[in-house]
C-alpha cells in the first residue's frame, strides 16, 4: 500500500534543497528530496456501527476525527 493518508488523501512530495546564494549565482542543486507525511495506523471505533476500522491515517486526520467524530469524518472520506 502507498504512503497516502486514506482520509485526507495526502501523499509524498518532492522537494528541492539548495540556499538562495546558489540560486542567485548558478544553479547548482543538492538533490530532490521526498518527503513523506507523517502517517499512522490506528484502530478507530465508531460507536454507530459498534465496531473498529484500521487505518493508515495522517496525524492531522486524527485531529479531523477528534473534532468531527469518527463516523463523520469516516462518512464524507468515502470508507464506510
Amino acid at each position: 500500500m502507498a504512503n497516502i493518508c486514506q482520509i485526507t488523501k495526502v501523499g509524498s512530495v518532492v522537494g528541492g534543497r539548495y540556499s538562495n546564494r546558489t540560486r542567485a549565482t548558478q544553479f547548482n542543486p543538492s538533490g530532490a528530496v521526498r518527503r513523506y507525511p507523517n502517517l499512522q495506523k490506528k484502530r478507530i471505533y465508531v460507536p454507530e456501527l459498534k465496531k473498529s476500522v484500521v487505518l493508515k491515517i495522517s496525524t492531522r486526520a486524527l485531529r479531523t476525527i477528534q473534532k468531527n467524530g469518527a463516523y463523520r469524518t469516516l462518512k464524507k472520506a468515502g470508507l464506510i
